[in-house]
């Protein structure tokens, strides 16, 4: 006997509950006028290495925290699938990510308005990253101080890094004290950290915990959406609502009476607009669906940082390898316990930098270096012996990738094909990111304490073995955007407009990191953060709008 149909309805229905969906589950519920229904197919935030910091080295493959995704194998990745985490369960990916919180060059956002997203420059877009965060460390007008988001300084740093800091000025970087504050070029600093206290600052903890009380606010965990529902055809096609299914196999139906908003994420929301018809008509064809809205954009557009490490053999002072195991690491935890600092309250680098390779005319390379060095180079189990760690990815990269359904089975992954080091200048860059990272390694401050590179150590020494080591060790470092990129035009492959409504269909609209038409430099949930912020308030003026218009008196 199958399970009995339900049905909910709503003013706003959001589908997921990450970065994006819990910004706008609070700040539209926020009055009190709007019923709000937000949807997450995980669970709740409830396992432990969620809210440690460093507990997200357990996470990244998790098998009911993260949705278990591997790319496509792909040539310049020697054939490798690559895990591409993306966080499941309340706050998403700012459950899982590494802490890290940087804000983008001003010219990566204006760039979005420069293609055709009109309002989308950094001036606009500054009050957002402000609202969204409360900067624990100062009163900067540039810096938010009651914000949802907590953001804090790495606590107590191993003494290497106080000579990775020196080094980096003998290479010619400026050392800044708040990189997201100042007119940055090549730069080196200690990377902020989401965190409050001894946990992590989570978009679940920052804004969905604050609105957990308000009766308008409705979050349904363990609840599968399948697809948007449409009414209406050719160009008056109208999203509803949605369909969803449980475990047990119920189908729960959630109508919206204003709009649907997708924050699935750069996988989940093209993805789920495929399978509600929503796409390029061959792939819809290809995977046994029925196009009702051609609209060819979706799911191409895939943009990511690869980031590939240096690591080094250290001596002669502390790294964190030697607090990560056995005896050091039972009194790291009694620390963590007692005062809430230490190694656990680390996340995936402390130190930060932006250089110039010369290969273009701005800082083009971002370093995430960590106190410690990884098993093979590959972020996981820290080494027995002290070590250090350099991570160098490419801050704007030129290769294009996709994401796509493959069946109309929406219990199917999808195909992820990044195109990694497909584009010339990306292999370049990773070239020249890896020989700076080395001459860091050489300075003054540095080389006394460095025995030698292990990883992929001095036998790569020319061009063509530093790119083979790049292709087969690189990986993800969970950046991924543009999948439903915002522009004016369909035709071009915009999937979106301005304000974020889907194009050719009415009542939809898409709100989280796959609308980016041009990846940020830097680390990308600040952005994320941002971007539901400013989204939010379009949501609500235009609601606004058409309420006084619905009040007006009709004129005889």
């Amino acid at each position: 006997m199958n399970p009995v149909n339900k049905e909910i309805v709503a003013d706003y229905v959001i589908v997921g509950a990450g970065t994006a969906g819990c910004v706008l589950a609070n700040r539209l519920s926020a009055c009190g006028k709007y019923k709000v229904v937000l949807i997450e197919a995980g669970g709740r935030d409830s396992h432990p290495f969620i809210h440690i910091p460093a507990g997200f080295l357990r996470l990244l493959d998790h098998p009911s925290i993260t949705w278990g995704y591997k790319t496509a194998p792909e040539k310049q990745a020697s054939q490798r699938e690559i895990l591409f985490p993306r966080g499941r369960g309340l706050g998403g990916s700012s459950s899982i990510n590494g802490l890290l919180y940087v804000r983008p060059f001003a010219a990566d956002i204006n760039a979005w308005e420069e293609r055709g997203a009109a309002g989308w420059n950094f001036e606009n877009c500054l009050p957002y990253y402000i609202r969204s965060e409360t900067w624990q460390d100062g009163k900067d007008p540039k810096r938010g101080h009651d914000g949802p988001i907590q953001v804090t300084r790495v606590l107590s740093p191993p003494a290497v890094c106080a000579e990775v800091m020196m080094a980096g000025e003998e290479l010619g970087l400026e050392m800044l004290d708040d990189p997201n504050t100042n007119t940055r070029g090549p730069s080196i600093w200690y990377y902020q950290q989401t965190r409050q206290g001894r946990f992590r600052s989570s978009a679940a903890r920052g804004y969905l915990r604050p609105a957990a009380y308000r009766t308008n606010l409705s979050v349904l965990t363990d609840l599968h959406v399948m697809q948007v529902i449409m009414e209406g055809e050719g160009k008056q096609r109208t999203a509803t609502g949605v369909a969803c299914r449980r475990e047990n196999g119920q189908t729960v139906f959630v109508k919206a009476r204003k709009e649907v908003i997708l924050s699935a994420g750069v996988i989940g929301t093209p993805r789920l607009l495929e399978l509600s018809g929503i796409g390029d008509p061959h792939v819809l064809d290809n995977a046994g669906i029925r196009s009702q809205v051609a609209l060819s954009g979706v799911g191409n557009n895939l943009q990511d940082h690869y980031v590939t490490r240096l690591c080094f053999r250290i001596q002669g002072i502390e790294t964190a390898n030697e607090r990560a195991h056995g005896t050091a690491l039972a009194k790291e935890v009694a620390k963590y316990v007692v005062s809430g600092d230490g190694i656990l309250t680390y996340s995936a680098a402390v130190i930060g930098a932006f250089a110039s390779t010369g290969l273009v005319a701005r800082p083009d390379v971002q370093f995430v270096i960590a106190p410690g060095s990884f098993k093979e180079g590959r972020i996981g189990e820290l080494e027995d012996e002290p070590g250090l760690s350099f991570g160098v990815w490419q801050m704007r990269p030129e290769s294009r990738g996709e994401v796509h359904i493959v069946s109309s089975d929406d219990s199917k992954a999808p195909s992820i094909a990044p195109r990694y080091l497909s584009d010339s200048l990306d292999r370049q860059t990773v070239i020249a990111g890896l020989r700076i990272g080395r001459q860091l390694a050489r300075q003054p401050s540095l080389a006394p304490y460095v025995v030698g590179e292990t990883v992929p150590g001095p036998q790569a020494d020319s061009n063509e073995a530093l790119l083979q080591y790049a292709r087969d060790n690189g990986s993800t470092v969970y950046h991924g955007v543009g999948t439903c990129r915002m522009g004016p035009d369909p035709a071009a492959g915009a999937v979106v407009d301005a304000n974020l409504r889907v194009h050719g269909v009415n009542r939809l609209r898409v709100i989280d990191g796959s609308v980016m038409p041009t990846m940020t430099s830097t680390n990308t949930n600040a952005t994320v953060l941002m971007i539901a912020e400013r989204a939010a308030d379009l949501l609500l003026n235009d609601v606004q709008q058409a309420d006084q218009f619905v009040q007006q008196p009709q004129r005889i």
